[in-house]
This record gives structure tokens, C-alpha cells and sequence, in this order.
């Protein structure tokens, strides 16, 4: 069973009188522990695509299928519940709180979900040391870089052991050096058989990726594999 299935996704807006196509009949299977990075220029698509993956919104029309479940007709409540149990996500601006520490940002998805005081503050340790973060879990982000504080915003979209890992433009705030230390990241992550998905609009980023969707004007222009780079890559 694929984790995600989309079968003739289209999504639709009015706006006045005009209809904008954001999406046009598009079929997409992703299986578990692929890292895949959706690519396209402004309006092509993918951060409507990103919604609907992500569960933020729903399809005018098609089926999506996500971890086996029918997420295409759930109303808000089943989507946010969908959410939480099964995708973790990565934000260009971090989205963390300014006044708690790693650990404690690290811990919310895990107080929604109702874990006990004791397991959540482990598990928090692990995943903030599992992004190399040991010896920061008591910082607050204005006492960390750029790069750490998107390594807190990783490790609280581990700390769930969700489904899916969806980051959006996850270098966008970041230097080059940083943004390659993040994306080195989600490559060692990728090799711990998490699925992850990136949405971006560089090239460099979508790099890292095994495989590329690129979307133009709503539908999938193309979708190809990438050949590991670095040590690791197969001699030619």
C-alpha cells in the first residue's frame, strides 16, 4: 500500500466572477521513505498541492488517499485529528515560540496529542538530539542561530513519529552554508527510512532529493529521479 495516493486531484477557487485552476487532474503515488521535492514557479501549484498534501485543505474534486485513509471528504476536525497523527511539518519562518525553550517547542505537538509529562519531555530529548541539538534544549530561539532554530523546528516534526515530514521552502530564511547543513539533514533522516517531502522553489534544494516533481500551470510537467550526489553516489 503506497502511503500517498492522489487520483485526478483538481482544485478550484472563485474569485468574482473568475475561476483560477490551482490544480488540474493530478495523479501522483508516493511510497514510503521516498524524499521527494515538488518544484515550480509562483502559481504553478505546489503550495496548493503542499495543502492538500499536508491536509490544510481539500480537493474540489479527485481522491487522496494518505497512510491507507480516504482523507478526500473529511470535515475539519477528522483533518486536523489526520494532521497530527500523521504529518510533521517544517516552515520557512520556524514558527516557534519566541518565549519557550527547545525543549518545550519541541514538546507541543505531543501535548495536543495528549502524552504524559514524563514521555513527552523524553521523547523531546531524543528527537532535539537526534538533529545534533543535545546541548540546547533549555535555549530559547533568540539565543540560537538561524540553522538551530530550524533544526528545533525538525525535531519537533519528528517528535510525533509522523508519516510524512512536509517542508515548506525550508532554507528559505537560512544562509547557503546553513541551508546546506539543514538539507544534509533531512538526507540523514531520509536514510532512517522517514518519508520526506520538500517544497521549494531552488534547484539546489530540490537537488538533495531522490526524486522531482516539477508542476506547471497546475498539472505535473515532470517527474524525475536524481542520482544520489556526494560519497555515496554509484561510480559512473
Amino acid at each position: 500500500m503506497s502511503l500517498i495516493n492522489l487520483e485526478n486531484i483538481s482544485r478550484r477557487y472563485q474569485m468574482g466572477t473568475e475561476t483560477i485552476h490551482a490544480l488540474r487532474d493530478v495523479s501522483l503515488v508516493i511510497e514510503r521513505g521516498e524524499y521527494v521535492a515538488i518544484m515550480g514557479p509562483s502559481g504553478s501549484g505546489k503550495s496548493t498541492l503542499m495543502n492538500l498534501l499536508g491536509c490544510l485543505d481539500t480537493a474540489t474534486s479527485g481522491k487522496y488517499e494518505l497512510n491507507g485513509t480516504n482523507v478526500s471528504d473529511m470535515d475539519d476536525n477528522q483533518l486536523a485529528e489526520i494532521r497530527n497523527r500523521e504529518i510533521g511539518f517544517v516552515f520557512q519562518t520556524f514558527n516557534l515560540l519566541p518565549r519557550a525553550n527547545a525543549l518545550r517547542n519541541v514538546e507541543l505537538p505531543l501535548i495536543y496529542a495528549g502524552v504524559d509529562n514524563d514521555e513527552r519531555k523524553q521523547l523531546a530529548r531524543e528527537a532535539l538530539t537526534q538533529v545534533g541539538l543535545a546541548d540546547r534544549l533549555h535555549h530559547k530561539p533568540n539565543e540560537m542561530s538561524g540553522g538551530q532554530r530550524q533544526r528545533v523546528a525538525v525535531a519537533r516534526a519528528l517528535v510525533t513519529s509522523p508519516s510524512i515530514i512536509l517542508a515548506d521552502e525550508p532554507t528559505g530564511n537560512l544562509d547557503s552554508k546553513t541551508g546546506d547543513e539543514i538539507m544534509e539533514l533531512f538526507e540523514a533522516l531520509s536514510g532512517k527510512g522517514n518519508t520526506i517531502i520538500v517544497v521549494t522553489h531552488e534547484e539546489t534544494v530540490a537537488r538533495h532529493a531522490r526524486r522531482i516533481i516539477r508542476l506547471f500551470d497546475g498539472r505535473i510537467a515532470g517527474d524525475d529521479r536524481v542520482v544520489p550526489h556526494g560519497p555515496s553516489a554509484p561510480a559512473p
